[in-house]
Order: structure tokens, then C-alpha cells, then sequence
């Protein structure tokens, strides 16, 4: 299995999650503005949409964006899955919840141009974040167990500080427990970013 991801991107998540299921893989790290992997070759050949993350599984199906890699590796290490009977599809729908409502709104933050845009977006993940500390329940999203999309909020609430964007006590502290983890520590390791 490979898992194609650029350091610090949002195939963090993925690769978070790999490492807290223990599932073998190897890494391939993607250059995005020229869409080539490090060892030159063209990364639209694995993904065509020229962005990370990509699985490729080691039947040789590609799996793509964070929502469906995610439940993947949560389906091969159900203790990523939350606990109940409709855990896994809560799981989907925080991750959904994240795509949607802070992966777009940072991108935009980041790449669209205007300070009208900023202040729109900067508003709009303040208010997200505000929501998601309100639904911690426990050390974690679902509880006091590590999810699968406590991988990717994980990494959204990384990218805050860095863009001057304040998260709330309870998801500084949430984004602390989760660093400590010695699978996001490899993780960051790995990445270059520890």
C-alpha cells in the first residue's frame, strides 16, 4: 500500500490514520505545485485530480479525498470507528462536516485573493471550530477513544495559528492530547515536520 501526501497537507489525516491502525504502507511525498512525487514521477498518473491524498491499495485500486480514505482505514482498524450503531456514519459525517466546512474555508483563506474574502473566512472557521469544541464529548470527538476523524480535525486545527485563527480552549487542548499520541508524533517525523 502507498499513501501519496505532502508534508503538512490534509493527507496528514490519512497518513495519522494509517500509523493508528498499524497497517503497513509505504510513503510517497507529492510535490503539489508541479504534481510530481519525489522520485520525479508525474502524480497524475495516481490521481488524476493532481492533488493528496491517494491510497493505492495493494490490489492496485487508488483511493481518493479524506472522507473515503479515512473510513477505509477505520474499516480495516474498527477501533477508529466510534462506538454504537451508527458510529461509522458519524464518523462520516464529521468527516463530511470537515471537507465541507473547514478544509474549503481554509483554502479559500488561503489562496483566494481580498481582505473582504479573509475576514469572511477567518469568521466562518472561528464559528466552525466554536461548533466542533462544543461537541467534543470526552478526550475526544466521540469520546475518550481516538477516531479516525480525530485525524483530520487534528490537522485543521494545526493550520490555525499559523493563520492567525484563534481555537477555542477546549480544541487547543483537544489538539494537544492528540499530538502527544506516539502515532502522530511518527507521523510528524516522517513528514519532517518534528
Amino acid at each position: 500500500m502507498k499513501l501519496y501526501l505532502a508534508p503538512g497537507a490534509c493527507s496528514q489525516a490519512p497518513h495519522i490514520a494509517l500509523n493508528e491502525a498499524g497497517l503497513g504502507y509505504e510513503m510517497v511525498k507529492v510535490d503539489i505545485p508541479t504534481r510530481t512525487t519525489e522520485a520525479g514521477d508525474d502524480f497524475t498518473r495516481v490521481n488524476p485530480k493532481g492533488y493528496v491524498p491517494a491510497l493505492v491499495l495493494d490490489e492496485g485500486e487508488v483511493l481518493t479525498e479524506n472522507v473515503a480514505i479515512i473510513t477505509w482505514i477505520a474499516e480495516q482498524a474498527p477501533h477508529l470507528i466510534p462506538p454504537g450503531p451508527l458510529g461509522r456514519i458519524r464518523m462520516i459525517e464529521a468527516l463530511g462536516f470537515m471537507t465541507e466546512e473547514l478544509h474549503k474555508p481554509f483554502l479559500a483563506y488561503m489562496f483566494l485573493p481580498g481582505d473582504e474574502m479573509k475576514a469572511i473566512n477567518k469568521q466562518v472557521l472561528g464559528e466552525r471550530f466554536d461548533y466542533l469544541a462544543g461537541q467534543l464529548k470526552g478526550d475526544y470527538l466521540f469520546g475518550n477513544d481516538f477516531s479516525g476523524a480525530d485525524a483530520y480535525l487534528f490537522v485543521m486545527a494545526s493550520w490555525a495559528p499559523g493563520l492567525d485563527i484563534a481555537l477555542p480552549a477546549a480544541l487547543e487542548a483537544y489538539h494537544a492530547r492528540i499530538a502527544a499520541r506516539p502515532a502522530v508524533q511518527a507521523t510528524l517525523k516522517a513528514e519532517g515536520l518534528a
